[in-house]
């Protein structure tokens, strides 16, 4: 693995993609998660969320290696503090993701047939949020060759505005599904209710902050 000083040799970005990757790799673990949720595989779930455990990890490790080998002469072309903002922002989603896995390896979420589509289709619009910052993320060298202007801007800010759009179909699918967890509450031991709610303020929360990644980017442009 290149070392943190050598990934800024490459590009002031590099960094902020590699620990990007450590964070995909736990939305990636996490959704695995979500693809066995129907087998009811609890011993299945609790091997995938303790791997996700250990990439939420490695990605912790790489978010610090960053701030503590972020060189105080390095020339950025951004500011320093939104720099590691962003850094923070990634982290935050490597934490949910790893937060959601060991929600969902405690207990066998009741209910699971009759809220199913529901949740399937919260999930995926939740990921979509990410899936797009990440994009955004992506283009940020593309960003420093262009100076932060012109067609890289442009496109960049599309994707914002994408992120954002997602994000509300996000919030409406959450409306949907907690609309029918509370028509079901009374058929739900409190623990189990307790868990539903859990789980879905937490992927709604990986969305949130997803959308806030894609934004903190969109006020460097505005500033630039």
């Amino acid at each position: 693995m290149l070392t943190i000083a050598r990934l800024f040799g490459k590009s002031p970005f590099a960094p902020l993609q590699t620990h990007m990757k450590r964070v995909t790799n736990c939305v990636e673990k996490l959704t695995a998660i979500f693809d066995i949720l129907p087998k009811m595989d609890l011993e299945k779930i609790e091997k995938l969320s303790k791997e996700l455990s250990e990439l939420e990890h490695e990605a912790d490790i790489t978010k610090r290696d960053i701030r503590n080998h972020l060189p105080k002469n390095l020339f950025l072309p951004i500011d320093r503090s939104h720099f590691l903002d962003i850094l923070s922002i990634q982290d935050k989603i490597a934490d949910k993701a790893e937060e959601l896995g060991l929600l969902l390896s405690f207990k066998t979420l009741e209910m699971y047939t009759e809220l199913k589509p529901l949740l399937e289709e919260f999930y995926k619009k939740s990921t979509e949020v990410f899936w797009l910052a990440k994009k955004v993320i992506g283009e940020m060298d593309e960003l420093l060759e262009s100076s932060f202007g012109g067609l890289g801007a442009e496109k960049v800010k599309n994707l914002v505005e994408q992120t954002a759009f997602q994000e509300h179909e996000t919030r409406q699918a959450y409306r949907k599904i907690m609309k029918q967890l509370l028509s079901l509450s009374p058929a739900l031991s409190a623990p189990a209710f307790y868990l539903w709610i859990r789980v879905l303020e937490e992927i709604g929360l990986l969305a949130e902050h997803s959308e806030r990644l894609a934004n903190r980017i969109r006020m460097i442009l505005e500033l630039k």
